[in-house]
Parts: C-alpha cells; sequence; structure tokens
C-alpha cells in the first residue's frame, strides 16, 4: 500500500477502532482474534482494487449517496434473467431502458442447484456457481455496471452454511475445530431444551430446529432448511472468517450488500433465538469494518418482522447499524388493502415509518422473490374492528387465489397451515393485480382496470419515503409462471410460481401503448423520470398522510424545497371524489400535466393521480 493509501487506512481505523475493540472484545473477549481481524482488515484495504478505493473516496464525500431519489433498484435471479452473469453484462441496455440503476442480483454463489431453496445454502463464499460463471465475471459485470452508473448489490448469507461448505465436511468428520463452528450434540437433550423455546421457521416444509445426521450420529441446529447449518457466532473464529468472507465480496465490486436473516444469527439457551442484543453487536461492527475497508459499501439488512423489531437494527444516529432495511410490513399490508379496500391500516403504518428520523432508509416494494407472509398489527385490528387473526389470515389466502367474489388475483399458498391459518402468499404483482385473468378471459376493461390498479400501487410505492425495488420481470406486467410444477425439484415450492424465466419475446411490447407490457412499462418509465426529477421525492423531504374522507382512499403528502406533492390512490373497483383535502390553490398533474384542484377531485376505480 502506497504512503497516501497507508495514511488514508490509519485514518479510518483509528477513528473507530476504539469502538471496535470495545465491541469485539465484550463479545469475545480474546485479543488474540482480535488483533487477527484487524491485521486482515487491513490485508484486504490492501488488496482492494484501484477503481474501488477511488469509489470510496467519492462516496465518502457524498456518504449520503444511497438516500438519493435518483436511484431505483431492480431484483433478479440471473440465471432466470439471462442465463450467467456475462448474459447480464449484455442485458445491461435494456436495464438502462428501465430507469434502473441499481441492480440486486439474487445468491449466485456456489451451492448445489438441485436444492430448491433459491441458493442460500452456500458452499464456498469465495465461488460463483460453475452455471452462473466465475469471480472473473463478477469483477466485469461490476466494472460494466459502474461504467454505466449502475450500482450492485448480492446477497450475503451469515445465518448458515451448506452442508456441502468445507467447514461442514470436517464437523461431519468429527474434527473438534469445525464442530464448534455449529451447533452440533451427541444426544437430544440440549436440542430439546432449543425446541421448547425456539419458534418453527417453516413448520410445514421443514418442521423442527435440529437434523439427526445419521452418518455421524449427531445433531445439528438447522433453523431453515436440514441443509443449511446455523453457525455459532459464539465463536470468534467464525465472526474472523465471516467478515473476511464480507470483505472478499465487498472487493469484487459490490456496493450493496444484503445480510441474510439478520435477527436469527445470535443463539442462546432458553430463548427465541431471535433479535438477541448480540446481534446488534455484530451488525455494529460489521458497519465500522465496512466504513474502515469499503467505506463505499451499504449493508441492506433483511429483517422480516414487525415494525417493532426491524426499526432497531438501523442502530442509532450516533451509532448506526444498516443503512437500509425492508419495510416489510408496508409491503404485507399494501397487500391487505388490496383485499379489504380499506386504507386505514395502511394508513397508522405509513404514519409510523414517516415518524421515524430521516437518517433512517427504508427498501420499499411491492413483491420479491420470497412469499408475502401476513405480519399485520393484530392487535390494532382487533381493538379497531374486532379482527380475528387466523380467520383474517384465512380470508386473505382465500382473495388472492381469487376464491371471493370481486377478487381478480390469481394467486398459491406457501407453507399453508390450517391448524393456525397461517399461510403465505405467492404470485407477480400483475397476476396479483388481475393482469393474468383479463388476459385469459381476453377481456379488454377488465385489462384496462388491472395495468391502472398495476401501476396504481407502483405508483404508490415511489410515493413512499426511501428506495424504490422493481422485482425484475413486473416491468413487462410478467404474470405467473405454472411450469415450475413440472419440474420435480421445484413442485413442493409454489414461490417459484412468481420465480420464473424472464420472457424476452415481451420486449418487443415495450414502447407499444396497445398491449398491457407497454403500458406498464412505459407507466413504471415515467414514475421512475418523474421521482428523478423532483427533489420531494428526496429522503429528506417531510412526508404525511392526509384525511380525504373516504377509507376506500389513500392520500400522501410530500414536502421539500418549497415543492408540494400529493398523491391519492384509490384502492376501490368505484370511482371515489375527495371530498376532505382542502388544500388551496391549484395543482397540477405531474404525469399529464392538467391542471386541478383538490375539492371533489374524482379518482377512477384503482387509479391514481399524482
Amino acid at each position: 500500500m502506497i504512503k497516501k493509501e497507508e495514511t488514508l487506512f490509519q485514518s479510518r481505523i483509528n477513528r473507530r477502532l476504539d469502538e471496535l475493540r470495545w465491541l469485539y472484545m465484550e463479545l469475545y473477549g480474546n485479543d488474540t482474534m482480535f488483533a487477527e481481524l484487524c491485521n486482515n482488515s487491513h490485508r484486504f484495504a490492501v488488496e482492494r482494487p484501484a477503481s474501488l478505493k477511488e469509489r470510496d473516496l467519492e462516496r465518502e464525500a457524498d456518504p449520503a449517496w444511497y438516500k438519493s431519489n435518483n436511484l431505483t433498484g431492480m431484483m433478479l435471479y440471473i440465471d432466470n434473467f439471462a442465463g450467467d452473469l456475462d448474459g447480464v453484462r449484455r442485458k445491461l441496455p435494456y436495464i438502462e431502458r428501465t430507469g434502473v440503476n441499481l441492480l440486486h442480483l439474487m445468491p449466485f454463489l456456489d451451492t448445489v442447484p438441485e436444492r430448491s431453496d433459491g441458493g442460500y445454502a452456500v458452499a464456498d463464499f469465495r465461488a460463483v456457481r460453475p452455471d452462473l460463471g466465475t469471480m472473473a465475471d463478477l469483477e466485469k459485470l461490476s466494472d460494466a455496471c459502474h461504467k454505466r452508473g449502475i450500482n450492485l448489490c448480492m446477497d450475503f448469507v451469515m445465518n448458515h452454511t451448506s452442508q456441502d461448505h468445507e467447514w461442514a465436511k470436517k464437523a461431519r468428520q468429527g474434527d473438534g475445530e469445525y464442530m464448534s463452528r455449529y451447533f452440533i450434540f451427541d444426544n437430544w437433550s440440549i436440542p430439546a431444551e432449543y425446541e421448547k423455546t425456539v419458534p418453527q421457521v417453516f413448520p410445514t416444509t421443514a418442521p423442527g430446529n435440529f437434523t439427526w445426521l445419521d452418518d455421524c450420529q449427531h445433531f445439528v441446529m438447522t433453523s431453515f432448511y436440514p441443509y443449511q447449518w446455523d453457525l455459532n457466532y459464539r465463536n470468534p473464529r467464525v465472526f474472523n472468517e465471516m467478515m473476511y468472507n464480507f470483505l472478499f465480496l465487498a472487493n469484487k465490486g459490490m456496493d450493496m450488500i444484503r445480510i441474510d436473516a439478520v435477527p436469527y444469527i445470535w443463539k442462546e439457551l432458553g430463548t427465541d433465538c431471535r433479535n438477541r442484543p448480540q446481534v446488534h453487536t455484530i451488525a455494529r461492527m460489521m458497519r465500522i469494518i465496512g466504513e474502515i475497508v469499503c467505506p463505499s459499501v451499504i449493508l441492506l439488512g433483511e429483517v422480516v418482522m414487525e415494525p417493532v423489531k426491524v426499526v432497531p437494527y438501523f442502530g442509532t444516529v450516533e451509532k448506526p447499524e444498516c443503512h437500509l432495511l425492508y419495510n416489510v410490513t408496508t409491503m404485507c399490508t399494501t397487500w391487505h388493502t388490496v383485499a379489504t379496500q380499506d386504507t386505514r391500516l395502511l394508513r397508522r403504518q405509513l404514519d409510523i415509518v414517516n415518524s421515524l428520523p430521516k437518517e433512517y432508509v427504508f427498501l420499499n416494494y411491492l413483491r420479491c422473490h420470497d412469499d408475502i407472509g401476513w405480519g399485520l398489527d393484530y392487535d390494532w385490528l382487533g381493538q379497531n374492528f374486532g379482527t380475528d387473526e387466523k380467520a383474517h389470515k384465512r380470508f386473505l389466502s382465500e382473495w388472492f387465489q381469487g376464491h371471493w367474489e370481486g377478487s381478480v388475483s390469481r394467486g398459491e399458498l406457501y407453507n399453508d397451515d390450517p391448524a393456525s391459518g397461517d399461510a403465505r402468499q405467492c404470485g407477480t404483482t400483475a397476476s396479483l393485480c388481475g393482469i393474468e385473468k383479463a388476459g385469459f378471459e381476453n377481456n379488454p376493461a377488465a385489462m384496462e382496470r388491472a395495468v391502472r390498479f398495476d401501476l396504481t400501487l407502483h405508483a404508490m410505492m415511489f410515493m413512499q419515503t426511501g428506495l424504490p425495488l422493481l422485482y425484475s420481470g413486473d416491468e413487462l406486467a410478467q404474470v405467473n409462471d405454472y411450469s415450475y410444477k413440472d419440474d420435480p425439484q421445484k413442485a413442493e415450492d409454489s414461490r417459484y410460481l412468481h420465480r420464473g424465466k424472464f420472457r424476452w419475446e415481451l420486449e418487443s411490447h415495450a414502447c407499444d401503448l396497445d398491449t398491457p407490457e407497454g403500458q406498464v412499462f412505459c407507466g413504471l418509465n415515467a414514475l421512475v423520470a418523474l421521482r428523478k426529477t423532483n427533489p420531494a421525492f428526496g429522503t429528506e423531504a417531510d412526508v404525511w398522510t392526509l384525511d380525504t374522507g373516504d377509507n376506500g382512499l389513500l392520500a400522501i403528502g410530500r414536502y421539500f424545497e418549497k415543492q408540494k406533492i400529493i398523491g391519492v390512490f384509490n384502492f376501490t373497483s368505484w370511482e371515489k371524489h375527495v371530498t376532505f383535502l382542502h388544500d388551496p390553490g391549484e395543482f397540477i398533474d405531474m404525469l399529464t400535466g392538467e391542471a386541478y384542484t383538490l375539492q371533489n377531485l374524482p379518482i377512477p376505480a384503482y387509479g391514481s393521480i399524482i
């Protein structure tokens, strides 16, 4: 490392060393392992490519870059989208056409492809899955993205490794050093104690939290799937090695790293093994290590829980943890509103988010690779409407399968548990909005309404404060892919309903406004451009909800630098008129240029005005 870069590194580490050491010693009390961590952090800083060091400097000068209203994301599976990493690189001109400038690549590290877990059972954190390419291909893609102004995000699976990982293989052979990196027991007594307090993640498809290993006659903790072995972060060797993997991947050109299943990574007997205080210590140390070695890289935390448990993963303004978190409760509350046509719970959820410090930035989305779980505020629903949680979950499940009169959704259930009423919902945005049904029935009027609703939901997402994330295929109104049922390795996992291959034949419709694909593509393009060019869409804006006088309507206001934006969204199947918005003066429709006042403003069925 040349003298100037060495001085910069020392400056970064000196500013943070005391806190990092205090946190590490609080957790592990091991001076030797802490010294090793610091030495290896220095090594990764030395090895960091020159172009990424320049990126670090630029983003240290603009630390709020990821909060910009110029940023729009899209998540995709590499194989489904373009075959492999080189294929994605060749498709970057299409990504630019969508207006997207953040690509979230779904898991691509080496794993056993025959397993239906979406790539979350990592066998090697330093290798790409062979059918998707190599680490060199990843670096080429990263370089190509950066030259086009596109950021790159990847998943980092921290909670577990695959049973095929080198550590797991050695643990299975009885090597005590590697057995200590997992939770492995030679009898059922301790696992039985864990099972008393630890909930099951997938009670239907993967019941229990432990798996019996017949070949070595031991039990191993497997919170998610039997082939995903939970890592033991009580062992400082596990933390250090996983941080080295994190820095290795950051040096391949990542701009954002999604930390998978953050709340689960610290296990403690007698607890539910969720959201333990030590998890926040680890997240804070990751943030500090990143700021020392690769300060342009931001952390996206995957915390799929109720708001009271999500917000702590931001840390505090003074001692932050994750830069971004998923706005999962608003997502599922949005779909609840689609089914009930009542916006009151959604308005309450948005008010909660809007009351948080502006430093806390959410990633907003309608759909992702996963199912929709109904983690709603049932206490509030019960107190205000007498809602029974089990019955309501069953209603939502039936609505989005199209089993209720008035529903145009076409979805399927995942992990249906009739005893508890719990079930998770699968389906693409287009299919859940009625585009699939209207197309099947060749019903132009129904198609017009379904396309309008698809765009209304996206417009409402764009009005929320934070970073919008599209799911690949949604920009072309791609509907469910039922072919997964013909694949024995996927047939039991209905999430593949919305994980289908990207239909490149639809690209030719992107500019054809006589097709639903073209209408959605151009409509989303307009929303992306609108957000990028208006300061009131930034995260520094004041954001609030308004009383429309009608529970079927949602109104959101935004204000920044003397620009006021109001969006009104109709979640019902009939035209509504705004009666309670008395904001004086004339407003201009930002998409059509039409002038209007808010008094008695008509909003079409499933439509919106911004």
